[in-house]
């Protein structure tokens, strides 16, 4: 194949969200392999950066950060890369891996968590939880981040919040018999969540994480008197929010269920 006969990406531009986060030790272990495994591909078929990233529709730049493991290939590049490079299907099948640590770190880390809790106690005064938003919800909270997301990002963390999900239906969640769902009215008198979400996870050896908007800078904390501190907070705010059974009434009213 020659230079000729180069394929037009949709778009070449080295987009932000794309980076290998240097902390995520993972993270760096898996882009690195593959960054490493495409330079000895492309330098074994006699190809310097320029014709190769012409040949797969991206710039020489990008290439040089994917193959010194900066960079988090997208699935096309690996595809690309993959059919220049006559790999029969061994660059592909990189993305498997790559898939895995191309969410931010944090938003892993919080995944793994959830899984393993016992107990989940969340307060969210601002929009619905992760856990039990709808793809259309999810995708309009992201769209509203500025500055925005490129539309390959935006899916990316609209496929990350949704992949925490077990359920997608308020309603639905709030009949399952291990969830208690809870409404605060607007009318409430001040309360603890005003400083924004409260989380508190409980594990089966009996320890717990927590975190607040509003306290320890947003920061996981698992200290006994850090958590003692949250569970007061998020008592507070379930002493004075709806009952359980006024709050899934309170929501079908809202849904023009009734």
């Amino acid at each position: 194949m020659s230079v000729d006969e180069a394929v037009q990406p949709e778009e070449e531009v080295d987009e932000p969200g794309w980076e290998v986060d240097p902390d995520d030790e993972w993270g760096v272990a898996v882009i690195t392999m593959v960054g490493r495994q495409l330079k000895l591909l492309r330098e074994a078929a006699g190809m310097r950066a320029p014709q190769f990233g012409a040949l797969i529709g991206y710039g020489e730049d990008l290439v040089y950060k994917v193959e010194g493991g900066k960079r988090i290939p997208k699935r096309q590049y690996l595809v690309n890369a993959d059919r220049v490079l006559n790999a029969n299907g061994v660059i592909e099948a990189t993305w498997e891996d790559v898939k895995k640590v191309r969410y931010p770190k944090g938003v892993r880390d919080l995944g793994k968590l959830e899984a393993k809790a016992v107990e989940i106690g969340v307060y969210e005064s601002q929009s619905i939880n992760g856990l039990l938003q709808i793809p259309e919800h999810a995708r309009a909270l992201i769209q509203a981040r500025q500055p925005p997301y490129s539309p390959d990002d935006l899916e990316r963390m609209v496929a990350a919040r949704l992949a925490r999900q077990s359920v997608e239906h308020l309603l639905e969640v709030g009949r399952l018999h291990n969830v208690t769902l809870q409404v605060m009215p607007t009318n409430a008198e001040p309360h603890p969540g005003l400083d924004g979400r409260i989380e508190l996870l409980k594990f089966p050896d009996g320890t717990a994480v927590g975190r607040s908007d509003g306290v320890f800078n947003g920061r996981p904390v698992s200290e006994p008197k850090h958590l003692h501190i949250l569970e007061l907070r998020y008592g507070t705010i379930r002493a004075q929010a709806l009952s359980p059974r006024e709050s899934l009434p309170f929501i079908e009213q809202l849904l023009g269920e009734t």
